[in-house]
This record gives C-alpha cells, structure tokens and sequence, in this order.
C-alpha cells in the first residue's frame, strides 16, 4: 500500500513527459484513482507535515530593479512580457520556448523596448539554463501547467522568485513540493491568477471586506467556456497538450479562475481553510464525437478518438472549516456563452457577475437598480482600481494582465508581501487532483490538505487593494 500510495501521489492528476506515449499507448495513468482508499492516503500522508517557515505576509528584500526570465512563449507568454515593458523597473533579460520560432518573435516584438533578452531554445531542458543564471531575480513560468511545479522548484532552487500561469501544480505531491520549497528557500511563489484583478472581483473583495454582504456564506463560481475549437486545432497548443487532458482526466482541471477570487473574499488561508469536497461529473457528449469525426478523415486525430474524455460538465462543491459552500463549474465543450458566475451570498448582501450585467443586491430579495449600482460601485471601489482601472483597460482580460503584473513588480520593488502566496497557488490546485479522485471514486467526499499547516487560523489578510503600502512603481507610456 505504501508503494502504491507513493505512485499515486506522484501521478495523481498529471500526466508527465510521458503523456504522449500513453495517448497512444491506449494505458490510462490513472488507475490508482478508482481505488477510494488513496483518499485516506492524502490525508494520512499530509498529517506529518509540518511548516518550517509561514511565507503568508513574508516580505522578501526589496528588489529596485527587477531582472526577469519568461519560460513559454505560446499563448500567455507574450501577453506577460507585453504588460512588463509598461512597467517602469523592469528589464527582460532573458526569454525560453522549446519553439525556436517563437523565441525569435517574442524577441523581435520587444525591439525598441530597450529590452535585450538572452534567448534560449531547442531542447526540453533549455528553460534550467535559464533558471541557472545568475542575473534573474524573478522567473515567470507560462508553460503547459502540467509542467509549472518542477519548473517553480527547479527555480526557487537557483534563488529566483517565482510566478506561474493557472494552475500552480497538478499533484498533491506537487502542490508540497512547491510549498515545502518556497519555504525553505524562502523565495516568492506566486500563481498568476488574474480574474482576482477584474474590476467587478476586486469590487466585491473590498465590499465584502468593508461588511457589505454580512457573513459570507457561499460563493458559486466557474469557468464555463466551449474549447472545442481551441483544443482540436493542430496549431493552437504545443503538442496538442490540451486535448490530452481532456482526453484523460475527469474532475474540475481548470479550477482557479473561478475558485480564487471567491477565496480570497472568504479569507481562505487567513481566517478560514477549504475543508473537504464533493465533485459530480457529466459523460462527455461531445469531445470523443469530434475525435471520432475528425479521425475519419484525417489519421492525425485517430490517438485520439475511443478515448474516455472527461465530461462536459464538472460540479465541485467545496466546504470550509468555518461551514462555508463553494459550487465551482467546469464546462469547456457546450457551446453556451462565456460564464464565470462569481456569485457572492452573505447574510446582508448578495453580488452576481455572469450572465451580464453585473449585479448587487443589498438584502431586500432583489437587485438594486442600475443607478443604486453605480452609487454603490463609487463607495466601494479600491484604490487599485482608481490607480490602475483606466491605465490597464486595454490590457487583456479586463484590465487584470497589466494589473497583476504591475502590483507584482510593485511588491518586489517595495519589499512587500504579495498579493496571491505558495499557500494560495497550492490549495486552489490541490482542486485539480482532488476533484478527480471524487469523480473517479462515485462522487466521495475528499479532504482538502491543509498546506499552512495550522498557520491559517493567525495569518494576516493578503491582497492590499486599498495600496495602503507600495503603489509607487510608475506606468510607462
């Protein structure tokens, strides 16, 4: 049982460097998950932890001029670098995609910049090269997530900072191992999630934290939006890695868009603790379909057709140790529109995002008119917002890439805390592997591992929307 618990935790929700051969293969590297009894395991496993140094409100030493290294120039990549050269204290100094094409683009896109980076290139291992140098203060990992853990590790290993695209980790081992790391080394890790820099999000936040909505009950949340195209395109995603998720997992595995800001309104980590879950899955309607479809006519598809991909629709619901409720969706192939919810419920209030327009309602069974709305938007927006609301709107996402990388910056400028810890990238993670388990397993309740081991009934409230420190890092033209 111990070796098969170990097994388990190192391929629970991930399917590694070897994920090609197994698509074809025709071998799931998942059985161990429909056995219910590695649900204990997690547990048993995460009772002797221990935290060696609490990172929640760590400031590291301030950095005047930060020196940063981009690993994966797909899709996010250059979104990021584009935010950076905006950012006054910044230099570029170093770029790495195993395309050597698109290392060379990301380049030539910053000429005029001021920004000379060392390009790295070719082969897998090219991005240690990168954390091996001695010049880099911060390193930003955009790569297929499966790949973010040991790229965070490897770098935190070397002395750099890091900051990582959706999700952190796919593991629980994974999700320790970037904890256990960061707090030794002592270095930031970081896990960019951007939908808690959204206007509307960083709205509700402070509203919650100013006691607009009472006690805070539930929170639903998702991120509900068709890949169907994205996720057949030949060209879309390096290697196809996206479809091969989708082609072997079950669970919740694109959870933090929707989970995180709900979080951090209900202080997980600082006051409250996600408990356990329940995840419920949908068969998959559609994607073995178009599989099946696309592989009658064009053999690149046939590894990918009779495959048992995950449904099309995955419900998580999550509880706190303070009795809270999450319901947290994942639809990524019904052709509905574009849906994050992020609905807000307390005992005063109530908030809703998605469908549009967004929504407030102050207690009396219904939402407020469009003019209370606005009055109430005016009382309660932060100060981030009325710094950077404006300066950032043509950034992508709302706004929340350029912010998220300028508040970044302006805590390593200031020496800081950041606004989203290793606790936080860990936990909502942890939601990928966990929720498969409960999928896999008819929907049994999984406990949630505690990553601030205890820390999170005294730790402090991260997230400084109000900008009552730092907020001095300048926006260039």
């Amino acid at each position: 049982m111990k070796k098969n618990r170990r097994d388990f935790l190192k391929i629970s929700g991930l399917a590694g460097l070897g994920f090609a051969g197994t698509i074809n293969s025709g071998a799931s590297p998942f059985k161990y998950h429909d056995n219910p009894g590695f649900a204990e395991d997690i547990k048993a496993n995460s009772a002797d932890k221990v935290q060696h140094f609490n990172m929640s409100g760590y400031a590291a030493p301030k950095i005047p001029f930060v020196r940063v290294g981009i690993i994966g120039l797909g899709n996010r990549g250059p979104a990021h670098m584009r935010s950076l050269t905006r950012i006054d204290g910044v230099e570029i100094r170093a770029l790495c995609d195993i395309v050597p094409e698109r290392v060379e683009a990301s380049k030539k896109r910053l000429e005029g910049t001021g920004h000379d980076p060392t390009l790295y290139s070719g082969t897998r291992d090219e991005w240690k090269k990168l954390c091996d140098a001695d010049d880099l203060d911060l390193v930003i990992i955009t790569t297929p997530w499966y790949l973010h853990a040991e790229m965070a590790v490897y770098a935190m290993e070397k002395g750099k900072h890091v900051a990582s695209e959706v999700p952190a980790a796919g593991t629980i081992e994974e999700c320790w191992q970037l904890v256990e790391t960061s707090e030794r080394t002592r270095k930031h890790c970081m896990m960019m999630e951007n939908c808690s820099y959204m206007e509307f999000h960083l709205l509700t936040l402070n509203m919650a934290r100013k006691g607009f909505f009472g006690e805070v009950v539930h929170g639903d949340c998702a991120y509900n939006t068709s890949k169907m195209k994205n996720n057949f395109s030949k060209t879309t995603y390096w290697d196809m890695w996206w479809l091969k998720q989708y082609a072997w997992r079950k669970g919740n595995i694109y959870p933090t868009h929707g989970l995180g800001p709900v979080c951090q309104i209900m202080d997980i980590n600082r006051g409250d603790q996600l408990d356990f879950l329940v995840s419920v899955e949908s068969n998959d309607f559609m994607m073995n379909d178009m599989a099946t479809k696309l592989a009658a006519d064009d053999d690149f598809y046939k590894p990918f057709a009779g495959k048992d991909y995950r449904g099309c629709m995955n419900v998580t619901t999550l509880r706190t140790k303070k009795g809270r409720t999450i319901m947290l969706q994942h639809d990524a192939s019904t052709p509905s529109p574009h849906n994050r919810i992020h609905g807000i419920y307390g005992t005063k209030g109530a908030a809703l995002f998605d469908p549009p327009p967004p929504r407030l309602a102050d207690g009396n069974h219904q939402w407020v008119s469009q003019d209370e709305f606005e009055k109430l938007k005016k009382q309660y927006t932060p100060e981030i917002t009325k710094k950077m609301g404006e300066i950032a709107r043509d950034s992508g996402h709302d706004g929340s890439d350029l912010q998220l990388s300028w508040r970044l910056i302006d805590c390593l400028h200031n020496g800081l805390p950041l606004d989203q810890d290793v606790y936080d990238a860990a936990g909502w993670s942890a939601v990928i592997p966990l929720s498969e388990m409960s999928v896999r397993n008819r929907s049994d309740s999984v406990d949630i591992p505690d990553f601030t081991c205890g820390a999170w009934k005294k730790n402090d409230r991260n997230m400084d929307i109000n900008l009552e420190k730092g907020g001095n890092t300048k926006i260039l033209k």
